[in-house]
Parts: structure tokens; sequence; C-alpha cells
């Protein structure tokens, strides 16, 4: 292990597009909500810059006093694909079963809503890996606030700080991790770009689940 990164005693992992791959699946979700409105499609590339927010606080931008019309078209979409597109990142189980035979304490802190993240938990048989999985609307507020990440470590007695991790893919990742003070670790294929994190910077960027396996 690096030896300027702290050991971690807990990895808290944000849940799409870091453990599992669900960009189509958001992508095709937003886009029968936009339809519904008449609003022009997202590309997947557009859902990838744009939809890392909890739908409660980024939908009453996008649809203002509709917002809750267009939450039960997203969810009525979601809950009809979700779980047969759902696929883990490659990687990712090897690296949930090493940490939790090490004894690390592992959760799940995503924006997802809580009953369906829990769903695709249970979906892929990891249950057993986590000892909290925490979506929105679980806690009083939603990533990037402190407030999950609060409740994600409260079975293990645990208080955020650099000993525990914090890995996701997006900027909303790593400003929860910089809110909390636990090490921001950005986990995606390409390095961030010289501008991309000014205010939230990763302390470590890992391509995929194969690397952060070996970073610890």
């Amino acid at each position: 292990m690096t030896t300027s990164l702290p050991t971690p005693r807990a990895l808290i992992f944000d849940w799409d597009n870091t453990l599992v791959d669900t960009w189509g699946v958001i992508t095709t979700c937003y886009n029968a909500t936009f339809a519904h409105f008449g609003m022009p499609p997202w590309s997947e590339d557009e859902a990838r810059e744009k939809a890392h927010r909890s739908l409660r606080d980024a939908f009453p931008d996008l649809f203002g006093d509709r917002w809750q019309e267009a939450r039960t078209v997203f969810y009525r979409t979601f809950d009809a694909v979700h779980l047969q597109r759902l696929r883990p990142q490659d990687g990712a189980e090897a690296l949930l079963a090493e940490l939790t035979a090490r004894g690390l304490y592992l959760a799940v802190v995503s924006n997802k809503m809580g009953p369906a993240l829990r769903k695709e938990v249970a979906h892929l048989g990891w249950g057993p890996f986590f000892r909290q999985v925490v979506g929105a609307t679980d806690a009083r507020r939603d990533k990037p606030a402190p407030d999950p990440v609060a409740m994600a470590l409260a079975p293990g007695a645990l208080v955020a700080g650099a000993h525990v991790w914090f890995a996701g893919d997006t900027r909303v990742d790593l400003e929860c991790a910089h809110n909390t003070g636990c090490l921001p670790v950005l986990v995606r294929p390409h390095p961030p770009g010289a501008h991309e994190f000014v205010n939230c910077p990763p302390q470590v960027h890992v391509p995929n689940c194969h690397a952060l396996l070996a970073l610890i």
C-alpha cells in the first residue's frame, strides 16, 4: 500500500458505476421522463455528466412544480428494467469479498432511493458484505451532505475521518468525502482533469476495482 495513505478501517462505496454498471439504466429512465414532458433526451455522456444528485434534490430544478409527477415516471421505468440490466463492475465482487475477509467495515452511500438500492444489493447476493446500505431519503439529507455517512458508520460505532475511505466515481462522491473528512478515492477509468475537482480533489485515483484492491 502507498505509504502516504492511511490504512483504512472502513470503506464507504458509492453504488452506481462504482460497484455496478448502471449508466444505461439511468439514461433510459431519464429519457423516458423527458419524453413524458416533451423535453429533449440526454445522451449517455450527458447523463454521466449531469445525473449525480438525488432525485429529491435534482428534479425540482429539472421539472419545477411537476417534479413529483416526473419522479413517478422515472421510477415506473426504473422498476421495469433495473434488475434485469444490473451488472457488477469487473472485480467488484472479488474486492468486496477480500475486504470482508480482512475484517474491514464496508458500507454503501448512494443517491439511489434506499428501497431500490437495497433490492439491487440483495439481487446480487452482496448483502453480507455491507454493515449498512444507505440510499436517498434514508437520512435527513442526501449525499454530498454528511448525514448519510454518519448513518452508514453508526452500526460500527465509527466516526468519519481519514481512516474511512470513500470510493466513488463522481464529483458528488468526492464532495461528500471532503464534507465528512473521509479519504476521497476516485474510481473510474480516466484520471481527473486538471481543473475538474478544484474544490474537492481526490486523494487518490484508481481506474477500477482491481486497482483499488491492489492499493489496500
